[in-house]
């Protein structure tokens, strides 16, 4: 609806359409599969934790597949200690223990998936914001479309109406509005400044895991959860200085 408001053309089938069929496959189809299996198994707060690891991620791959955004001694630095907040996380043992830690690894992957897409999209930068956004959904849906059907048979399901809203608002909010101002800061900021807003996962995701969901926040989930964030301020901070 915004590209035809906008008079934007969307190009999902046009002489680029692998680009926007891979990312769409990396960056929505694979990630959203994965973060969603783990999920049932662990608290939201570990999620969120889990998932703040991408900024880290993100610098340590930008180096290899970006031109301006190399790694020097300060962004090693945060990304170890964010990296050892993430492994601290893992020997809590009211958190992860031997029936969800299969569960805990799958959703850091998928986190990972979030970051070589932002990589892939790079390559198509040059394109309308709302015409990647509407391209890559259009694939990712095409992909997952099969599956639903065969695997979930939707016609013989009866929702709630709280999970027929909350079905809505992550299609409308936390996907399309949500990737269309993501790939504005991906291509205005680059890589490592749009995984910034890791910052706000793990902190939002403890509080109302806590506040909604009484969920148990332990001791070591804070320790990890301050570790990484630091570390992630430390990555940011040494941006302003010079690669190794």
């Amino acid at each position: 609806m915004l590209c035809y408001l906008k008079k934007i053309k969307i190009e999902a089938f046009s002489k680029d359409w692998y680009w926007f069929a891979t990312i769409g496959l990396i960056n929505l189809v694979i990630p959203f599969f994965l973060i969603a299996y783990g999920i049932q198994k662990v608290q939201s707060n570990l999620a969120a934790i889990l998932m703040a690891s991408t900024p880290l991620t993100a610098a340590a791959l930008a180096h290899f597949f970006t031109k301006n955004e190399k790694i020097n001694l300060i962004k090693l630095l945060g990304i170890l200690i964010g990296f050892s907040g993430i492994v601290f996380l893992f020997f809590d043992d009211i958190l992860v223990n031997k029936n969800n830690i299969f569960s805990a690894f799958v959703i850091l992957i998928g986190s990972c998936f979030y970051v070589i897409g932002g990589l892939l999209t790079l390559k198509i930068s040059n394109k309308d914001n709302e015409n990647v956004t509407a391209s890559i959904l259009i694939w990712g849906t095409l992909v997952l479309l099969p599956f639903c059907l065969l695997l979930e048979q939707p016609w013989k399901l009866t929702p709630r109406l709280d999970s027929t809203l909350a079905l809505i608002y992550l299609g409308i909010f936390s996907t399309g509005i949500a990737w269309l101002l993501r790939f504005y800061i991906l291509k205005h900021n680059g890589l490592v400044f749009q995984a910034q807003v890791a910052y706000l996962i793990p902190i939002f995701g403890v509080l109302l895991g806590f506040l909604i969901l009484n969920e148990v926040i332990t001791s070591k989930a804070i320790i990890s959860l301050i570790t990484v964030v630091i570390g992630i301020y430390i990555v940011k901070k040494g941006s302003k200085f010079k690669p190794v």
